[in-house]
C-alpha cells in the first residue's frame, strides 16, 4: 500500500520520498526518491528525514509488520493472545505505532515551522471492533488515539492529522491468497489519490483528529480508482 501511495502522490504532482527496508529494489517510477530505512531503527529514521531538505507538506505513515509471518510451519498464527508468537507485538506496535510516532515527531518540527502540513496514519476498523487478534486491535486503537491527540496539539500550528481506513486493497498478498472477493476492492494507489484530494480540500482542518474511511472521503471529494470505479465504503458492520 505504501508503494501505491507513493505512485499516486507522484502522479498528483508531489515530489515524493519513499522509505523502507527494501525500497532500493521496489518497482517505483524513476521520479520517486528512494531512501533505504528500517523504521525500527530510530537513527535510520532520523537520517531519512535529514535528506528532505527541511520542507515537508504530507507524511503518510504506512509502515507496519503485522501481516508478516501469519503462517509459520503451516500454522495460522493469529491465535488467542496467550498463544501469540512473541514477534507479533513488535511487528504491530513497534514497526507500526512507534515508527509512526517518531516519523510524526520529525515531520511536525518542519510542518510547525512552516505552519502547514498533513500527517496521515493508515489505520483500520480493528480500532473499533474485534478482528481476530488482540494485538491488532491494540495497534489500530493506539493509532487512532495518537491521531486524535496529535491533532489537538498541532491544530494551533496549521497542521492536520487524520487516520485513514482503506478497504480491501489488492496488495500482492491479497491477490496471491485467493481467499478474497475482490468485487469491491481498491488498488494500492486509491488511498494515495484520497490523500492528494484531502491535501487540496478546503475543509481539511475541520477533519483533523478524525478517523476517516478512504472510500467515503473519495465519494465526497469525487476521487475514483485507477479503473474509474468508486469503491463502496466499508462500515463497522461490513468490515
Amino acid at each position: 500500500m505504501g508503494r501505491g501511495v507513493a505512485i499516486a502522490l507522484a502522479d498528483a504532482g508531489f515530489q515524493v520520498f519513499a522509505t523502507g527496508r527494501s525500497i532500493a529494489s521496489a518497482d517505483l517510477p524513476s521520479g520517486i526518491n528512494k531512501i533505504v530505512c528500517d523504521h525500527l531503527d530510530d537513527r535510520q529514521t532520523e537520517a531519512a528525514f535529514a535528506q528532505l531538505g527541511g520542507s515537508l507538506d504530507v507524511l503518510v505513515n504506512s509502515a507496519w509488520g503485522g501481516y508478516e509471518r501469519m503462517l509459520e510451519d503451516g500454522q495460522f498464527t493469529w491465535l488467542p493472545f496467550w498463544e501469540q508468537p512473541a514477534h507479533r507485538w513488535p511487528s504491530m506496535l513497534d514497526a507500526g505505532v512507534r515508527a509512526a510516532f517518531l516519523a510524526s515527531c520529525l515531520a511536525a518540527k518542519t510542518m510547525v515551522a512552516h505552519r502547514r502540513g498533513l500527517i496521515v496514519n493508515i489505520s483500520y476498523w480493528a480500532a473499533r471492533k474485534y478482528m481476530g487478534n488482540v494485538i491488532y486491535g491494540v495497534s489500530k486503537a493506539a493509532t487512532d488515539k495518537m491521531t486524535s491527540d496529535m491533532a489537538q496539539e498541532l491544530r494551533p500550528h496549521g497542521v492536520s492529522v487524520i487516520s485513514l481506513y482503506p478497504g480491501l486493497v489488492r496488495t500482492e498478498a491479497v491477490l496471491n491468497s485467493g481467499w478474497f472477493d475482490l468485487s469491491n476492492s481498491e488498488s494500492p494507489e486509491f488511498i494515495g489519490r484520497v490523500v492528494a484530494a484531502l491535501w487540496n480540500d478546503p475543509k481539511l482542518a475541520e477533519r483533523s483528529g478524525q478517523a476517516l474511511v478512504a472510500a467515503g472521503v473519495a465519494s465526497e471529494l469525487g476521487v475514483r480508482d485507477l479503473d474509474g470505479k468508486q469503491p463502496a465504503a466499508l462500515t463497522l458492520e461490513t468490515a
